[in-house]
């Protein structure tokens, strides 16, 4: 949801900005290189121009500038896509109350083993 808030703006921006303001933020190591990594991704293959690519890299920058690091000691094996089981394991770590994100393969989990609150970017503005 980040990198979409980002580079497209709209409800996930709003999102990002209310989350901001009102709540923790928490990201991990893992996190961070993937908010390093697909945004040089996007250029690489068109998607955003290099333009876009500086306003996402300084938009990102000080969304985590305020952010507080954790280290997951545990992994999981939740998520039906591998790679967004580092979300969940930020989560955890966190004790994170909510988790905001559009990605179907963490909304779509049925049952985690910790509490958490998994809400889509519009869910999250209008609550």
């Amino acid at each position: 949801m980040l990198i979409s808030a980002f580079a497209f703006g709209g409800v996930p921006e709003k999102a990002v900005k209310k989350a901001s303001v009102e709540g923790d933020i928490f990201v991990s190591p893992d996190l961070l290189d993937e908010y390093r990594n697909v945004p040089l991704e996007l250029e690489a293959s068109g998607k955003i121009s290099h333009l876009h690519l500086k306003a996402l890299i300084a938009g990102i920058a000080a969304f985590v500038a305020n952010a507080k690091l954790v280290i997951p000691r545990k992994r999981l094996s939740l998520c039906r896509d591998a790679k967004d089981n580092m979300v969940l394991e930020c989560c955890l770590e966190a004790k994170a109350e909510f988790l905001i994100t559009g990605d179907k393969d963490l909304l779509e989990i049925e049952h985690l083993p910790f509490k958490l609150v998994m809400l889509t970017s519009r869910e999250f503005v209008e609550r």
